[in-house]
């Protein structure tokens, strides 16, 4: 039987540390005795004061107890629990650099990881507003008596507990100053103790509140359930189970939709559909890839993880045809709806596991000579090695993680014969280290 390793006992009084660098995610990066700590609530140029919360062979962590010397770049965080709640780690360095640094770590990532450098790098993409954006959310619910009831909002970083806050400002203000009401009308409930979180999914104009329920509510629960939606301007669901058993409260079907005026479309959604949480940057995201593609209407385009259409009806309003792939058999119907209602004709949509073989799909028997990719995290490595075959000329690649970019356009680069035109950053989620990028690469 192997020996148990011992965790290593942690320092109880502070160290100082230069602070060199920024990760991706957002912590200062210190060298201690050649080895790197990553310090929570640090800049680059500080000198701070740091406690250590975890020390590992290879890394150790800390959190800033005192600022010595300031970053310029500091400010006063909006938020008092700014540290502590899990949904923001950025609040403390000036929005202007919060982008400067991001596009900075996708840079770093594209030549250290890829071994690949933009031609041109993009102006960042910002919104109108870095407070009030965020329109899709998962919050997290639980009952605390010590702390006199039931907490809403973001987990602590790190842990499973709910951030004591009244306000999230980063939330849209029809739920970020709904906190309150909302912990006072949970501790009303006689399942308080069973409903563990509340997701949020907004549109132009209507707000859904999903409660997650692990119990069977009564009678009293659903009306106080009931009353509560109009009064504050909220549609109510419930989910007992899966994601397929959510339902509207009332058994009317809210109506959720977004308008992209550049193109004439107003797009609808369900609840629990993939969206875009930041309506301002995927609005200046859309035309910019479609800027970056030159269309025209002898294009054939190919937008590969395509959703219910988000690029795929702006992009047909310019191409000669538009082709969406998507996994989620409901994205793709929720795609033709919208094309639909739209009177959009010139697309078509495909249910298809862009990981998996796809050789006997019909449109891989197709020629597209322009593609949009906007994969998850995990990137797009199965599908990139099969666009030279498609006859891809252009491709706009948007990203929502630097790594797995810069190892796709790696493989595009060093591989497959393209090169990579423009790169740069979109403030999707201002004060998160959460980042999204978008790229062009052009056939050689």
């Amino acid at each position: 039987m192997g020996r148990r390793r011992r965790r290593k006992q942690l320092p109880v009084e502070p160290f100082e540390a230069e602070i060199d660098s920024l990760t991706h995610d957002g912590k200062g990066v210190a060298h201690i005795e050649g080895k790197a700590t990553f310090v929570h609530g640090s800049l680059p140029g500080e000198r701070v004061r740091f406690l250590y919360t975890g020390r590992w062979r290879k890394y150790d962590e800390g959190r800033v107890v005192e600022v010595i010397n300031a970053s310029p770049q500091r400010v006063e965080p909006l938020c008092n629990q700014f540290g502590v709640c899990g949904g923001c780690s950025l609040q403390h360095q000036e929005s202007k650099a919060q982008v400067e640094s991001k596009q900075q770590a996708m840079l770093d990532a594209l030549k250290h990881i890829g071994k690949v450098t933009p031609e041109e790098v993009l102006t960042p993409l910002v919104g109108d507003s870095v407070w009030g954006y965020r329109r899709k959310a998962r919050l997290g619910v639980r009952y605390v008596p010590k702390k006199g009831g039931t907490l809403v909002g973001f987990r602590e970083r790190g842990s499973s507990f709910v951030a004591d806050i009244d306000r999230c400002h980063i939330l849209h203000p029809r739920v970020g100053e709904l906190l309150p009401q909302l912990s006072s009308l949970i501790d009303q409930l006689s399942i308080r103790d069973q409903i563990p979180q509340i997701e949020m999914a907004m549109g132009d104009e209507s707000c859904v509140l999903i409660f997650r329920m692990l119990s069977t509510p009564s009678h009293e629960d659903l009306s106080k359930l009931a009353l509560f939606g109009p009064q504050h301007q909220v549609a109510i669901y419930i989910q007992e189970a899966g994601p397929d058993s959510v339902k509207p409260l009332n058994g009317e079907a809210a109506s959720l939709t977004y308008d992209l005026p550049d193109f004439d479309l107003q797009l609808h959604f369900l609840p629990s559909d993939f969206t875009q949480v930041n309506s301002d940057i995927n609005r200046q995201m859309i035309q910019r890839a479609i800027t970056m593609l030159q269309l025209n209407r002898d294009d054939q385009v190919l937008d590969l993880f395509c959703g219910l259409g988000n690029f795929t009806l702006p992009l047909a309003r310019a191409a000669g045809h538009v082709t969406g792939i998507e996994g989620d058999a409901g994205l793709v119907a929720r795609a033709r709806e919208n094309a639909a209602l739209n009177h959009i004709d010139n697309v078509s949509f495909y249910t298809a596991n862009l990981y998996e073989t796809l050789e006997n799909e019909p449109w891989m028997l197709q020629q597209f000579n322009k593609i949009l990719l906007d994969p998850p995290r995990s990137g797009a490595q199965e599908i990139v090695e099969h666009l030279p075959k498609l006859g891809a000329q252009r491709i706009v690649y948007v990203s929502c993680y630097p790594g797995t970019l810069a190892r796709d356009a790696s493989i595009l680069v060093h591989e497959l014969g393209y090169r990579m035109v423009h790169a740069g950053v979109m403030d999707m989620f201002p004060h998160t280290a959460h980042m999204e990028s978008i790229a062009l690469f052009e056939k050689c």
